[in-house]
């Protein structure tokens, strides 16, 4: 019986030139999906929307999962590099849990893109082994251990900022269907921050 050929892994831009066509397609896939939603794009209009061959496009990104899972990485990135850094003075804990709203209220002023990220992210966490994730060591993630000042994480603190990720996760998503209130989703975060993370606030 002939072996089912391995899924393609994306290649990783290395030239300046390379990551600007990267990006060129993370903005127009963002663009076309913010207008028709996921199941409206397809790969061949991204590739003239950013003005790249369709094989540059597959070679960044093998299909439209890897492509919108990289744009929800790519607008949590976006986010926090525009974010203000934690005022030292300020409960690190209360930190956090803002962050994670305005992050949260910043994915949801587009409906339809927010659809279609957490759509790719289900479809591509389903068919991809659960060791392939590092979800501590996301942009996310790196992002919280700042906020509460740990420089060199045990073991004990990436469990921790796990389960809050996915936490938040479960509460986007909530709110992207409209099973719950934007303003019931900061309550809810502000509540699961507070319980997640109390033996930090102690520091």
């Amino acid at each position: 019986m002939a072996k089912t050929a391995e899924p393609r892994q994306p290649a990783a831009p290395v030239s300046s030139r390379q990551q600007a066509r990267r990006v060129a397609i993370l903005r127009a896939a963002s663009e076309l999906a913010g207008r028709e939603g996921l199941a409206g794009v397809q790969m061949l209009d991204v590739s003239k929307e950013a003005g790249v061959a369709i094989a540059t496009l597959y070679r960044y990104f093998p299909s439209k999962t890897h492509l919108f899972t990289a744009v929800l990485e790519w607008h949590i990135e976006m986010f926090l590099a525009g974010h203000r850094d934690a005022d030292p003075t300020a409960d690190r804990v209360t930190e956090v849990a803002e962050t994670l709203i305005a992050l949260t209220v910043k994915l949801l002023d587009n409906p339809l893109l927010a659809s279609a990220v957490a759509l790719s992210s289900f479809t591509e966490y389903a068919s991809a082994p659960p060791t392939r994730y590092d979800i501590a060591g996301s942009h996310l993630g790196q992002a919280i251990l700042r906020l509460l000042g740990i420089d060199e994480p045990g073991e004990d603190d990436r469990s921790t900022v796990r389960l809050l990720i996915y936490c938040w996760w479960g509460l986007f998503v909530a709110a992207q269907t409209e099973e719950i209130s934007v303003q019931r989703v900061e309550e809810d975060l502000r509540m699961a921050v507070r319980l997640i993370l109390a033996p930090y606030g102690e520091h």
